[in-house]
């Protein structure tokens, strides 16, 4: 039985657990309910939970497919790298700028359409293809999503754009076991990127993985919250703790990466450290960051230093530049494999956010009981 625990979100999770829930067939903790104040999220944890009882454990994995993680640190075998390729700016929307810092919205403003700067993007290409050097070299099979021309535009029924990028997989595929599911993101400047991945996808599909699309959102003016009062990031922080977010409940829109795995339990939304406490787990706090105030980071913080890839329970992929996090894993007894980042970091995201863990070797257990 795989379990859902929602842990603090606003509509963007509900709708996760809502989707992920019933899609599964899996047990949804009971707090659920409590956790979300809107009736939709109210209404998903009753129907999925009355389940509970009688819900079964998954299938076991085929050995021969392609497609199988349960976890975040099992031995990996097979990732997805993102690409920066062709990256463009998004439009200034309301989405964008809910998620982006204060001081760069002149910037979207002014280069909503356009390529980020090439230079940078250059060298944000090197050091991810230095990445994926590096994980060929420790035995991770590596692929890649196509390199597309992101800044076409394009016109729906509800909405016109372009596009931005496919640089992290984290976002919008979810591997749960030996099944990926597409996510409904809720940017427009990403409503396409799912093309980008496609060839990849359908090769897993061909040769037995399990393959599921959320249902895919309109992006009308209704899922957005036109007048959502932010001016600063402090607004963002306050807002998001009164379960108060950008998108409404008008329909399901959610980013894998709102999901954390550890085996039997999947995690939504923000962690709630006493769960992990009393569960036996030691945590860390992470040393402060070192990237220097003047660095671009248009779509993403300074602490993009904890966001690293495990490639075992003794390795991991960090940033070379962040030697005091470097320092708090070996002293944890796990050795370090640096690599440059600092400029793929502007893009949005660290190594966990441009990587989507396709295969670990490892079988699914409980971690919580």
């Amino acid at each position: 039985m795989l379990r859902v625990r929602c842990l603090r979100g606003g509509s963007r999770g509900a709708e996760a657990v809502h989707y992920i829930g019933s899609r599964l067939g899996r047990a949804v903790t009971g707090w659920v309910q409590r956790t979300f104040q809107s009736t939709h999220a109210a209404a998903a944890s009753q129907t999925t939970c009355g389940a509970a009882e009688d819900s079964k454990a998954p299938d076991p994995v085929p050995e021969d497919c392609p497609v199988c993680s349960h976890n975040e640190w099992d031995l990996l075998e097979e990732v997805i790298v993102g690409r920066a390729e062709n990256a463009c700016v998004p439009p200034f929307s309301v989405e964008v700028k809910a998620n982006t810092y204060e001081k760069y919205w002149g910037f979207y403003q002014k280069h909503g359409g356009q390529s980020f700067p090439q230079d940078h993007v250059q060298k944000a290409i090197a050091e991810i293809e230095e990445m994926c050097n590096i994980l060929k070299m420790e035995g991770v099979v590596v692929k890649r999503p196509e390199p597309l021309d992101w800044s076409v535009k394009y016109k729906t029924p509800d909405f016109e754009s372009t596009g931005m990028y496919a640089a992290m997989p984290r976002d919008i595929l979810l591997v749960i076991g030996n099944e990926i599911i597409e996510a409904p993101m809720a940017w427009r400047a990403r409503f396409f990127e799912y093309r980008a991945y496609r060839p990849i996808i359908k090769d897993y599909f061909r040769r037995g993985a399990k393959w599921t699309t959320a249902p895919k959102p309109t992006m009308a003016d209704e899922l957005y919250d036109q007048d959502y009062p932010i001016r600063t990031v402090e607004d963002r922080h306050r807002l998001a703790a009164q379960g108060k977010f950008v998108t409404t409940e008008f329909e399901p829109c959610f980013d894998a990466a709102d999901f954390i795995r550890a085996g039997r339990d999947i995690f939504v939304q923000r962690s709630q450290i006493e769960l992990f406490k009393k569960a036996g787990w030691s945590v860390v706090r992470p040393p402060s960051p070192l990237i220097p105030d003047d660095h671009p980071l248009w779509m993403s913080s300074k602490w993009l230093s904890m966001n690293v890839l495990m490639l075992d329970e003794k390795r991991v992929m960090v940033d070379t530049n962040e030697i005091p996090i470097q320092k708090m894993f070996e002293s944890l007894g796990i050795s370090t494999v640096k690599v440059n980042i600092r400029y793929a970091n502007s893009l949005g995201g660290g190594f966990h956010c441009w990587t989507c863990d396709v295969r670990r070797r490892g079988a699914l257990k409980s971690y919580f009981d």
